[in-house]
């Protein structure tokens, strides 16, 4: 799925691997839409992206919030059109310090899960029917590999990013040969904010940096038709198809 001329929508878009993300789709064209709390780095992302030449729309909502979703979908579609695409960035860790399983409170597991599993669940619910409708569609989810490696301290995000894998799997069972697929994407390690609240002591000259993990990332969307719908895919190891 080649970007250019696709409405695109971006969650978590105001800092990190989601800005730049939105970024590099304007830049080919896309026409993004930009969702994130409200706050000054929003505007900024949006503003930015103008600046360049492309086209972007800020779009504030908390895909930890229930009643933010519907908002959210509507608000896209209106400003740029039937969504041909959704990155699921939003995320959270849940509370820093991290911490075990068995110091972690039944409500702040229950809002990691709010964040990274339901807030997805609830927006591609809300975007995946009319995707299967017209027969054409992509839902990226940003996942990590604490996703699959039990890492001690991680829990509560790594259940979070465990069962959005499996979501997505089970999603591109059900949607069958639509057409409509499904990709959940391991970016590695970055150097961005979250990271640095999960690991201040990490040597950050060894983290990727954003931009660069944006650009393999978008390749791979316009590469997804050449992976099997369902896919968990470690943007690392990932080798883009020569462009012809």
């Amino acid at each position: 799925m080649k970007m250019a001329g696709k409405a695109v929508l971006v969650t978590g878009g105001s800092r990190g691997l989601g800005a730049e993300t939105a970024r590099v789709l304007a830049a080919r064209g896309a026409r993004v839409v930009v969702a994130a709390r409200p706050s000054a780095e929003l505007e900024a992302v949006v503003s930015s992206i103008r600046a360049a030449g492309g086209e972007a729309h800020a779009v504030a909502a908390d895909l930890g919030r229930k009643e933010d979703i519907v908002p959210l979908a509507g608000s896209a579609a209106a400003l740029v059109g039937a969504l041909d695409a959704v990155v699921h960035n939003a995320s959270t860790l849940g509370p820093v310090p991290l911490r075990a399983l068995s110091d972690t409170t039944c409500e702040d597991l229950a809002q990691v899960l709010e964040v990274n599993l339901l807030g997805p669940f609830r927006l591609t619910k809300e975007l995946l029917g009319p995707m299967v409708l017209r027969e054409s569609g992509l839902v990226v989810a940003v996942t990590s590999d604490a996703g699959s490696v039990p890492y001690e301290g991680w829990g509560a995000y790594g259940v979070s990013k465990a069962a959005l894998d499996h979501l997505l799997r089970i999603w591109a069972e059900e949607v069958g040969r639509s057409g409509v697929r499904l990709l959940s994407v391991d970016p590695g390690e970055m150097d961005t904010a979250m990271h640095a609240q999960a690991l201040p002591e990490a040597d950050r000259s060894t983290l990727a940096r954003p931009r660069d993990v944006a650009l393999r990332l978008v390749d791979l969307m316009e590469a997804a038709e050449t992976l099997p719908s369902g896919a968990r895919v470690v943007l690392e190891q990932w080798a883009a198809p020569v462009r012809r």
